[in-house]
């Protein structure tokens, strides 16, 4: 890849975009990630046909479900060839489109997800905050959001430096580290006679930095989970940060 500033800065439009990045991810506990919608969606107690926006949607999984929930589902992502293959899902009630989640939406929802560490991607911290205004400004007045991001300490304590993933007979070499306030993943692999070198790199955010921006933003943090069963957040035991605002 070439390293142009710009191309360093976007790495996540093309590592997100292949089709090893979905072959690598395609054994996710989408189970769990059920039960957490379910959860979710029942604690916010969300009206019937509530709009939901799906924040960085992926291919569009969670959105297909939420919509098998009742829901009016709108799917978003940067990544043209993840909306192109989820709108092939698409109903009355589901939609996708390519968005960039640091732009306000014009339509207004009455609640927003972005789900399984989604944020942070970003080089700049003014992405961040311009992330959570958009979020913010995207709500209706009723309206809560959701973000379930990493929890950074309880990462960084089970960190696995190395490891070989073998999926569809491709071998994934994974390194994983720490450095300059982001954590970061290299992942190696040989595939249809090419090797292949990417690199995912996530910003080390805590809740004191969520807190932070969230305050600067004029945004009400509401509640604060640490896993999937909605469960108290607890900074060295918790698997996750999932953060309810409005």
């Amino acid at each position: 890849m070439p390293e142009t500033e710009n191309q360093k800065e976007k790495w996540y439009a093309s590592w997100f975009d292949t089709k090893y990045y979905h072959i690598l991810y395609k054994d996710r506990d989408y189970t769990e990630a059920q039960h957490f919608m379910d959860n979710l969606t029942q604690y916010l107690n969300l009206p019937e046909n509530a709009k939901i926006l799906d924040l960085a949607c992926g291919k569009g999984r969670h959105s297909i479900y939420l919509n098998s929930l009742g829901y009016n589902v709108t799917g978003a992502d940067l990544s043209e060839n993840s909306i192109k293959e989820a709108s092939k899902f698409s109903n009355e009630t589901l939609h996708f489109k390519v968005h960039d989640m640091r732009e306000t939406c014009e339509e207004k929802y009455d609640a927003i997800f972005n789900l399984f560490t989604s944020f942070g991607y970003f080089e700049s911290d003014d992405d961040n905050l311009t992330t959570l205004k958009a979020i913010h400004n995207s709500l209706n007045q009723t309206g809560f959001a959701c973000i379930d991001f990493m929890n950074v300490d309880y990462v960084i304590e089970n960190l696995v430096p190395e490891e070989v993933k073998t999926v569809e007979g491709i071998d994934f070499h994974i390194k994983r580290y720490v450095k300059d306030n982001h954590i970061f993943k290299e992942i190696d692999f040989e595939a249809d006679g090419e090797k292949h070198h990417y690199t995912e790199k996530v910003q080390a955010l805590r809740l004191e930095d969520f807190e932070k921006m969230m305050e600067e933003a004029g945004i009400f943090l509401l509640d604060v989970f640490g896993n999937y069963k909605l469960q108290k957040f607890f900074k060295n035991q918790s698997e996750r940060l999932i953060m309810i605002f409005k």
